[in-house]
């Protein structure tokens, strides 16, 4: 994949959305359980989450436990869980110290209660931090997104809240669960897989996309940097002729 030049300065995009896959894979060949890797891949989360925040990236979206995830065997999605459980209790204290907001879009009515009261404790203590806002996808649908948003908007049309006719992306987007993050500039997925799997499907419509064969619990600080080094070096156009080079950070 192209890399931007060493000499000239370092663009950064605003908001990276990273499909975290390969934790599996990454066990299997070690012969070790697949919880085994999912908890490799927790650690290669806030690996990257330090490098977004210490390269001055102002969000960063990871894609952690999809509406299909809920699919999988019983045991596997109760390891998911309990690891889940984990982090918000030992994270959300880390994160609010170095200045993290968390956000977390999904589907909550699928998850234990208590989870959700880890969720909504997590999000009011960090609520007001500025440094970098760590999104996290958890029973999340790309589709899911779409289908609620439109069935909010009909309501609001419904009840003369909102003029449909005169209803835009704009309006849209607002009702998503994404309303106040801005799209993803760079969408990253590890493990060698090309599809964004269901995964901010409106919200990606503009986004650069950057594949990497690394497995997701090998990823570092390395591999971020050189996913910002492939997004330095795009062009954007966003269906024009003329090109937009992505502006350097200051």
């Amino acid at each position: 994949m192209p890399s931007a030049p060493q000499d000239e300065p370092q663009a950064l995009p605003q908001h990276v959305a990273v499909i975290m896959d390969g934790n599996g894979r990454w066990a299997t060949a070690r012969g070790l359980s697949r919880t085994e890797g999912h908890k490799k891949g927790a650690e290669a989360a806030q690996r990257a989450v330090e490098a977004a925040r210490d390269m001055g990236i102002p969000y960063i979206t990871l894609f952690t436990f999809s509406s299909e995830n809920w699919n999988r065997p019983a045991s596997e999605v109760d390891d998911l869980m309990n690891l889940l459980r984990f982090y918000l209790k030992k994270e959300t204290a880390e994160l609010h110290k170095s200045g993290a907001r968390l956000r977390v879009i999904g589907d909550r009515t699928r998850l234990p209660k208590d989870i959700v009261k880890l969720i909504e404790s997590a999000e009011e203590k960090t609520r007001d931090n500025d440094r970098i806002t760590v999104v996290i996808a958890i029973s999340y649908g790309g589709r899911d997104d779409i289908v609620q948003a439109a069935r909010h908007l009909a309501a609001l049309a419904k009840a003369n809240a909102v003029d449909i006719e005169k209803s835009d992306e704009d309006l849209f987007a607002q009702a998503l669960m994404t309303e106040d993050i801005p799209d993803p500039d760079l969408m990253i997925r590890t493990s060698g897989e090309y599809r964004i799997s269901n995964f901010l499907m409106w919200q990606l419509a503009y986004s650069e996309m950057y594949f990497t064969h690394t497995l997701w619990p090998d990823f570092g600080r390395a591999d971020m940097e050189e996913a910002v080094r492939f997004f330095n070096g795009r062009e954007r156009r966003y269906g024009g002729l003329s090109s937009r080079k992505v502006a350097s950070s200051s």
